[in-house]
C-alpha cells in the first residue's frame, strides 16, 4: 500500500464518518490533518508524500508556490464547485488532475439569518446574562418595518431577501449589474449603492470574492451607514476594507456587525474582532452543516474510487 491520500483541515474530526472511506482505504493510507498548517514550509514538508490531496474549500490555499514543491501529487479533490484559494492553472502546468464536489446551498441563508436575528435581539449577551446569573440587559430591535439591504442578489441573496419578507421587512438591493427586472423577481428595489448603504438598518453582503469586488465596502460606505445599522457579512472577509470596519466599530459609528469571515483564517487569537462588545463572530460556519458535509465527502469518495479505479474523475 504506497498510495497515499491527506484530508486537510478536519477542524471538526469527522471527515471519516461523514461517507464510506472502507474502499478507498483497502487500497491507499488515509491520514486526517484536524489543524491548520499556514506555513508553507511546514506544509511543503508534512504534504511531500501524498499522492491526493483532499481540500476544504479555501482553508488551506493551494498556491503555485506550495504545488510545485509537492512532486508526487497527482489529484486535488475540492470541496464545492469554485475554490479560489486552489491555483488551477499551475495544477494543469504541473500535471495534477483537479476535480469538485457538489454543494448544498442552504446553510449560508440559514447562517446568515441567525446572525441577523441574533444581532436584532442581542442573544449573545443576554445568553450571557442568564449563563452568569444575571438578567436582561438590553433593548432588542424589531425587524418587521425595518429595512434590509443586500448587497449581491444571486441565489444566497434571493433567499435573504425571502425572509426578510417573512419578518415583514422592506428589501433594497444593489450590485454593478443587478437590473430592475431582476431584483423586482426577488422581491427587492434596485437601489444605488449609496442609497442602500444610507438607508439600510441591516446590510448584508452575497458577492464572490474577485478582483473587483475585493473592498467593495470601504470606509466611504461604512461612513454612510445609520448608527443604529448593522452590517452582516457571511461572504467573505475581503469584500470589506477590515481596518474602515474596525474603526466604524470602535467608534460606534454603526451598532454593530455579524461576522463570520475574515481577511485571516482562522482569525488570530488576539484579533479586535473577538474582543468587541459590538462584534458577533463566529468561525466561518456557514456551509459548516451535517448535510453540506456529507455531500462534500461523499463526493470525495466518489472522485477518489474512480481515481483509483483508473476511470475518468469528471
Amino acid at each position: 500500500m504506497n498510495i497515499k491520500i491527506g484530508i486537510l483541515d478536519d477542524y471538526q474530526s469527522v471527515a471519516l464518518t461523514m461517507a464510506d472511506w472502507s474502499v478507498v482505504q483497502q487500497q491507499a493510507e488515509v491520514t486526517v490533518f484536524t489543524e491548520h498548517i499556514a506555513a508553507e514550509d511546514v506544509l511543503a514538508e508534512r504534504l511531500q508524500p501524498f499522492q491526493v490531496l483532499c481540500v476544504m474549500r479555501e482553508r488551506t490555499p493551494l498556491t503555485r508556490a506550495l504545488l510545485s514543491r509537492l512532486p508526487n501529487l497527482k489529484l486535488i479533490v475540492s470541496t464545492a464547485q469554485r475554490n479560489a484559494s486552489l491555483d488551477t492553472a499551475a495544477c494543469t502546468e504541473l500535471g495534477i488532475e483537479v476535480a469538485m464536489t457538489s454543494y448544498v446551498e442552504s446553510g449560508a441563508p440559514e447562517l446568515t439569518w441567525a446572525l441577523l436575528l441574533a444581532l436584532a435581539r442581542n442573544l449573545a449577551a443576554e445568553a450571557g446574562n442568564v449563563r452568569s446569573g444575571g438578567w436582561q440587559t438590553t433593548v432588542g430591535a424589531d425587524l418587521q418595518g425595518k429595512t434590509l439591504g443586500i448587497v449581491g442578489l444571486g441565489r444566497i441573496g434571493t433567499k435573504l431577501a425571502t425572509y426578510a419578507k417573512a419578518f415583514g421587512m422592506k428589501v433594497i438591493a444593489w450590485s454593478e449589474n443587478l437590473t430592475e427586472e431582476r431584483a423586482h423577481r426577488a422581491g427587492a428595489e434596485l437601489v444605488s449603492k449609496e442609497y442602500l448603504f444610507r438607508s439600510a438598518d441591516f446590510v448584508t453582503l452575497h458577492l464572490v470574492l474577485s478582483d473587483r469586488t475585493r473592498g467593495i465596502v470601504g470606509a466611504r460606505e461604512l461612513e454612510l451607514m445609520k448608527p443604529a445599522a448593522f452590517l452582516v457579512n457571511t461572504s467573505r472577509g475581503p469584500l470589506v476594507d477590515e481596518a474602515a470596519l474596525l474603526t466604524v466599530l470602535q467608534t460606534r459609528r454603526i451598532a454593530g456587525a455579524a461576522l463570520d469571515v475574515y481577511d485571516t483564517e482562522p482569525l488570530p487569537a488576539d484579533h479586535s474582532f473577538r474582543k468587541l462588545p459590538n462584534v458577533l463572530a463566529t468561525p466561518h460556519i456557514g456551509y459548516v452543516t451535517e448535510q453540506t458535509y456529507r455531500v462534500f465527502y461523499g463526493d470525495t469518495v466518489k472522485v477518489i474510487e474512480k481515481w483509483l479505479a483508473g476511470q475518468p474523475t469528471n
